[in-house]
């Protein structure tokens, strides 16, 4: 009875687990790790292959999606987001964020930046922790991924692409990013372009600004949508723009931490 309990309660977790925690795609995450690996300083550089080896930032920050498959990490799931359910103001979402306890991408950061800088964290949490900070980071900069607890980040709110059944959340993790036919090297060398101190303005905006700015993106998204319409090439001219410029917020602002980190 204890295995067959076990196993339902597996089957339920995978059939529960919304793709809210997915964002950006495969290509979109690498997009945001290629860009931050153009910004890290040599300090850095040397701190992050003594702990990840020969893997890169833009493959390792696909890690946090991939390790889904083993239930082990299923604690890992409140991590890749925070849940908000309107448009803050941002003096509201400062009064919001001071008194957040709960787990999830924002306390999770402020963890994982702190654990990280600590002399005593071992080897292979430093391991975890890195590769679920470069992850979570560039997460926060998918709108969706501050979206409604109610419509699971935009999955409950269903739409076309070209024709086939998606969903606004999938739009934005990936079928905008894959619709550009761009390897993620490809992509990064297309849109990075930023400017010293274009880099040094996004990097002094703490964490509260980057929540915000995702904020106020998703309400735009979920206004700006009707449920079962059909996206195609008039969404990809309005939207890819912006698109852009999240992913290269995500890498210039994941480098800036990590310089702070390890620099």
């Amino acid at each position: 009875m204890k295995t067959l309990f076990k196993k339902l309660l597996l089957l339920a977790a995978v059939i529960y687990i919304p793709m809210q925690s997915m964002a950006w795609g495969t290509n979109g995450h690498r997009i945001c790790g290629q860009i931050a690996d153009s910004y890290i300083n040599a300090k850095t550089r040397k701190a992050i292959q003594a702990i990840l080896g020969d893997e890169s930032i833009a493959i390792t920050s696909n890690w946090a999606d991939f390790i889904k498959s083993d239930p082990a990490y299923s604690y890992l799931y409140n991590w890749h987001f925070i849940n908000l359910e309107k448009a803050y103001t941002y003096p509201e979402l400062q009064a919001y964020l001071k008194a957040d306890t709960i787990t999830d991408a924002y306390t999770k950061v402020n963890f994982l930046t702190a654990e990280l800088k600590k002399k005593t964290t071992t080897k292979a949490n430093k391991l975890l922790y890195l590769r679920m900070l470069i992850h979570i980071v560039e997460d926060l900069h998918q709108p969706l991924h501050t979206g409604h607890l109610s419509d699971k980040g935009g999955n409950d709110v269903k739409v076309q692409w070209f024709g086939k059944e998606s969903n606004l959340h999938s739009v934005w993790d990936s079928q905008l990013i894959d619709f550009q036919q761009l390897s993620y090297t490809e992509y990064a060398t297309m849109i990075n372009h930023t400017t010293l101190a274009q880099r040094t303005k996004l990097q002094a905006a703490p964490l509260s600004e980057w929540i915000f700015e995702s904020d106020q993106i998703a309400d735009k998204l979920y206004n700006d949508v009707k449920p079962g319409e059909n996206l195609s090439y008039k969404y990809n001219f309005k939207y890819i723009g912006l698109v852009n410029d999240q992913m290269v917020k995500a890498g210039v602002r994941l480098a800036g931490l990590l310089n702070q980190i390890f620099g």
